[in-house]
C-alpha cells in the first residue's frame, strides 16, 4: 500500500535525527525529512509531525556530564525554541508547537480539545509540530518516549499512515547491529509475541525509545487501522521511495476494521490508575447486564478518583478490560465491607453501577 495514497500523515522524528551528537541541533540529516515534508504538502497530503530531541539540543549550554532530572527540564525548555527555529526554517511553510503531556491524552475532554486544534491547524494549511512537554511532566504524567506519543497523535487526528524515522531500515528478525545475516520484514500484518521478541533495547544513546518502543507504537496506530511504516531517517533513498510509492523499510498493515475510537483510547492512551478484581462470571460484558453490583467485586487495589481510568482483571490476573471509574477506591473499599444484604450501601444496578458500559473497553486478550 502506497504512501502517496494517504491524505493524512504522522512523521516521528527521534533525538538521533535531531542531535546525533547530542549536542545542539543539527540540519545534517533533517532537511532530507524537511523536504520530504514540504513534497507531501505540494501533494496535498496533510502532515503532523512529532519531534524528539528538545533535551539533546539543549544540552550543549549545560555543562553538566551527569544531568539531574531538573536539569534535563531546562534542558527542554532550552532546546525547545531551537529546535522549533530549525524546523521552521527547513520546512519553510507555516508552523505550530504543540506540547503535550499524558494527562493531556488521559483526560477525555483535554484530548478531544487536542483533536480540535490540530484538525484546525491543518485545515488552515499550519504543519502541527507535537512534542511531549518535558520541561514541566513528571514520571506519572509522562509517555516517556515520543514513538508511543506518535501513534497517540495518529489515533487522535485520525491519520492514514504513521512514518516513524530511525537509524535501521526497519525490523529484522534480529539486532542487524550485531547478525550480518539479519533479514529485513517488509511487510507485518500481524502484532503478536514473536514480533516483539524481534525487537530489542534501545538502539541509540541520544534517544529515549527502541525498536521495543517503534513495535508498541505500531501496535497501537494499526489498532486503528493507520498504515504504520518504520524507516531509515538516516538515508535520503527512504524519503524518495517513499514519494515513488514504494516502501523503504517495514511496512505494519492497519486492522481492516479498525476499533472504535473512543474504545481505542481507552485501551491505547489512557493509564490505568487501579484495578479492580471481579468475579469472572461477571466478565461478559457483551450481554445486556452491563452493571457491576459491590457482589461482584472481590479486592480494590490502588488509589484511584471518581472518573479515572480503571483495570478489571478476575482472581487469577487475567487482565479483562478498562473502564472510567465511577467510584473511588476509597468508597468501593467501603462498600465491599458493607453487608451486601444492606440495600442502603450496596451497589444499585443502572443507577449506580461500579462501571458504564459505555466507558469501557474490553481487551483483546480476555
Amino acid at each position: 500500500m502506497s504512501i502517496t495514497d494517504k491524505q493524512r500523515l504522522v512523521i516521528k522524528v527521534g533525538s538521533a535525527l535531531i542531535a546525533p551528537t547530542n549536542s545542539g541541533c543539527s540540519e545534517k540529516y533533517l532537511k532530507n525529512i524537511a523536504q520530504f515534508i514540504h513534497q507531501c504538502r505540494l501533494n496535498d497530503q496533510q502532515v503532523v509531525l512529532v519531534s524528539s530531541g528538545s533535551v539533546a539540543a539543549g544540552r550543549q549550554w549545560f555543562n553538566d556530564p551527569a544531568p539531574s532530572m531538573a536539569i534535563k527540564k531546562a534542558m527542554a525548555a532550552a532546546g525547545q525554541t531551537s529546535m522549533m527555529a530549525m524546523w521552521d526554517r527547513l520546512i519553510n511553510l507555516p508552523v505550530a508547537q504543540i506540547l503535550l503531556t499524558h494527562a493531556d491524552l488521559c483526560d477525555r475532554e483535554r484530548y478531544v480539545s487536542i483533536k480540535e486544534t490540530i484538525n484546525s491547524l491543518l485545515d488552515n494549511g499550519i504543519i502541527p509540530i507535537v512534542n511531549e512537554n518535558d520541561t514541566v511532566t513528571s514520571e506519572e504524567l509522562k509517555v516517556g518516549d515520543n514513538d508511543n506519543l506518535a501513534a497517540m497523535t495518529a489515533a487522535a487526528v485520525d491519520a492514514d499512515a504513521f512514518i516513524m524515522c530511525t537509524d535501521v531500515n526497519g525490523l529484522y528478525d534480529k539486532n542487524p547491529h550485531k547478525f550480518s545475516d539479519a533479514t529485513l520484514l517488509k511487510t507485518i500484518d500481524t502484532i503478536d509475541e514473536r514480533i516483539y521478541q524481534m525487537a530489542g533495547g534501545a538502539i541509540s544513546s541520544t534517544g529515549t525509545g527502541g525498536m521495543q518502543t517503534k513495535i508498541e507504537a505500531a501496535e497501537k496506530a494499526t489498532a486503528q487501522g493507520i498504515d504504520t511504516f518504520i524507516v531509515n531517517g538516516f538515508e535520503a533513498h527512504s524519503f524518495h521511495n517513499l514519494l515513488e510509492g514504494q516502501n523503504p523499510g517495514s511496512h505494519f498493515i492497519g486492522y481492516e476494521t479498525p476499533m472504535e475510537p473512543s474504545q481505542h483510547w481507552m485501551t491505547h492512551t489512557t493509564k490505568a490508575c487501579g484495578e479492580v478484581v471481579i468475579d469472572e462470571d461477571k466478565t461478559g460484558f457483551t450481554d445486556s447486564n452491563e452493571v457491576l453490583t459491590s457482589d461482584d467485586i472481590i479486592a480494590v487495589k490502588g488509589e484511584f478518583s471518581v472518573g479515572d481510568t480503571i483495570l478489571l482483571t478476575t482472581d487469577d490476573g487475567t487482565q479483562v478490560a478498562k473502564a472510567t471509574a465511577n467510584y473511588s477506591s476509597c468508597l468501593l473499599n467501603y462498600i465491599k465491607q458493607e453487608d451486601s444484604s444492606d440495600s442502603s450501601s450496596a451497589i444499585q444496578p443502572q443507577h449506580h453501577s461500579i462501571i458504564s458500559k459505555k466507558h469501557l473497553a474490553v481487551l483483546e486478550n480476555a
